[in-house]
């Protein structure tokens, strides 16, 4: 079968490579869309350390193909929006409604694959950019059949993440200014999340002026092209900052825009080494620096939970899909999102 495998020098869109039959409480999804995420090119960049060779892909959606011994939750046929939380289910962070927190199954490189007669390893225990992978049942959460997949295949990371962040991890009261620092995949459910719990005043912030639009589109209030605009429309500065790019100064941008009390939650990933600093006389104004894994997210609760919200009218994912290509087109896909044309996400099909 064909996917794309990154070894670590370069990657490809192979059609040499195969994966394993699914053992007890694993599923064979045949994936139908795939996100294109800013994490997948942090692997071959190497700004996320992984062993290699990998099968990239992390966010997606497809039909079950087949479905190992003891598999209750779904059946061959279901469509499927794939979850790279691989959670043991029963560790008392999961018992309590926190999977994020499991550390059961957390820094695992499974190697569903073959591939030049070697094993190779599953990215984020999901390995989307292949026409069939092997995952855990419980990463598996089945939507109505009539949800497309090209837009359901957004839900598993950048919806999760955007929205969870804000919801879960934030708890975003009624009327808080917010600030979003990064218009992209991640920051427009950002601001689609603060939109849904009310915000008061939603701030974009993206250097590339044609962010703006969707900025707008998506819930903000307001758009400007740096973080020292910020200060100019709210003179106190915001009580919620949500960095997702993942640079360190404008991770500190984030802390020095914040009102008193106000809360930074980073969502984007610099470099695994990189250190951020900031005035730490500032944060004795009761002011509160978030890490945010995975939007906090309880996937099988809040995949459904945004489905339904999609199919009320209430969420747009639609309008996330701004284009779409075919795996022999990664490299224009990579290419585009890289230069800033890719107004939300861009999605790839078999």
């Amino acid at each position: 079968m064909r996917g794309v495998v990154y070894d670590g020098t370069d990657y490809q869109l192979v059609d040499d490579l195969s994966v394993k039959d699914p053992a007890a409480g694993e599923v064979v999804v045949r994936i139908e869309a795939a996100g294109l995420c800013h994490s997948d090119l942090s692997v071959i960049n190497g700004t996320i350390p992984f062993p290699t060779p990998v099968v990239l892909g992390h966010e997606g959606a497809g039909v079950v193909e087949a479905v190992g011994p003891n598999v209750t939750t779904v059946k061959e046929g279901d469509h499927v929006v794939l979850s790279t939380l691989g959670n043991c289910g029963a560790c008392q962070y999961c018992d309590s409604g926190h999977p994020t927190m499991c550390r059961s199954t957390f820094g695992l490189r499974p190697q569903p694959f073959t591939w030049r007669d070697a094993p190779a390893y599953s990215f984020a225990n999901a390995s989307v950019f292949a026409e069939r992978t092997v995952v855990k049942a419980n990463q598996c959460v089945p939507i109505p059949s009539d949800v497309p997949l090209q837009s359901a295949s957004l839900v598993g990371c950048g919806v999760l993440t955007g929205i969870g962040a804000v919801l879960n991890r934030a708890k975003l009261p009624e009327g808080a200014s917010v600030c979003v620092i990064g218009v992209g995949g991640i920051g427009l459910n950002v601001i689609q999340g603060a939109v849904l719990a009310g915000a008061g005043r939603i701030i974009a912030v993206d250097t590339n002026a044609r962010k703006k639009d969707i900025a707008l589109q998506f819930g903000a209030t307001d758009f400007v092209e740096s973080t020292a605009a910020v200060k100019d429309i709210t003179k106190a500065g915001v009580d919620y900052a949500f960095e997702c790019v993942g640079h360190i100064a404008l991770i500190r941008a984030a802390i020095e825009m914040l009102d008193w009390g106000g809360t930074c939650v980073m969502l984007g990933v610099p470099a695994a080494t990189d250190e951020a600093s900031y005035n730490v006389a500032s944060m004795y104004l009761d002011k509160a620096i978030l890490g945010c894994r995975y939007g906090s997210s309880a996937p099988q609760l809040d995949v459904r939970r945004y489905v339904e919200l999609y199919q009320r009218g209430r969420l747009k994912l639609d309008e996330l899909v701004s284009a779409t290509y075919t795996f022999d087109d990664m490299k224009s896909a990579i290419h585009d999102m890289e230069a800033g044309d890719i107004a939300a996400r861009g999605v790839l099909t078999f």
